[in-house]
């Protein structure tokens, strides 16, 4: 495995006028490279983490270290440069007039040229599968596009990771697959991608690692398959596992599954399954 990009150590938080702590004590390592899916109940402390991965939010005890450097001793435009933070609901993170303006405000503000900045818009909006007048207002598109107008602002600051917090809220099957497609597009090409979401289906079929928050803490951390394997443990989180999980492992509980489980793929396993019989 590649080194850590993210290091957690010893992380607590308590928000102000809360008697509880929203993290303890959570210790957590991500590699370059990784795609992992932050799943647990609201209120299980996983946006709070994510949060600070960017800085958004300083630790109460312990440490968060992005690329090796404590985040204590960045600020969250330094950590911009690294992590790409997409917000649960892009209407909360777009604000600007224009498409173009709207691409262009968080690489202005890292100081990129302006040919690179135009580069960059070409790019993202490419990558993003955004077919769209940059002179538009963002709130005259569709949800989904706004929610890859969303992804395409902070790409085009050239994060090496990149988090999404909820990605397919307020989308319907089809905008949740072609987003979550991208994701994988850009996982591929070597970006850290971290998505929180509720919707398990999503990840199981995108996500390689699972990690599953309860309480303020990590519960749960694996390779998708062997978290997905612990239905009754889920099960006291509040999670269940996917159904093509379920049903792989009623007709093929011998089977290492080895990566994300598709409809497709687990009928091509029983198919050799049913040749080697």
């Amino acid at each position: 495995m590649s080194e850590a990009i993210i290091k957690v150590e010893n992380l607590c938080f308590q928000y102000p006028g809360r008697s509880v702590n929203a993290l303890q004590d959570v210790n957590l390592e991500i590699a370059e490279g990784e795609f992992v899916a932050l799943i647990g109940q609201n209120g299980s402390g996983k946006t709070t983490l994510i949060k600070h991965f960017n800085g958004l939010l300083k630790p109460s005890k312990g440490k968060v270290f992005v690329k090796g450097k404590d985040t204590t001793s960045l600020r969250t435009a330094e950590l911009a440069r690294s992590i790409g933070y997409v917000f649960q609901n892009p209407d909360h993170q777009i604000f600007a007039e224009t498409v173009r303006d709207e691409i262009a405000f968080g690489p202005k503000n890292l100081g990129f040229s302006e040919e690179r900045i135009n580069s960059e818009i070409e790019r993202v909006l490419k990558e993003m599968d955004l077919d769209v007048d940059l002179d538009e207002m963002p709130f005259q598109l569709s949800r989904g596009q706004r929610q890859r107008l969303a992804v395409a602002s902070v790409l085009a600051m050239e994060p090496s990771i990149l988090i999404i917090d909820e990605p397919t809220t307020g989308q319907d099957w089809k905008e949740s697959i072609l987003l979550m497609n991208l994701v994988q597009n850009l996982n591929d090409k070597g970006h850290t991608c971290i998505v929180t979401t509720h919707n398990m289906n999503l990840v199981s079929l995108f996500a390689r690692r699972v990690i599953v928050m309860k309480s303020g803490n990590i519960f749960l951390d694996g390779a998708t398959q062997d978290v997905f394997r612990r239905e009754e443990e889920l099960l006291t989180a509040g999670i269940k596992a996917p159904d093509v999980y379920l049903l792989a492992r009623s007709l093929i509980p011998q089977v290492q599954l080895g990566k994300p489980l598709t409809p497709q793929r687990l009928a091509e396993l029983l198919n050799t399954q049913s040749n080697l019989g």
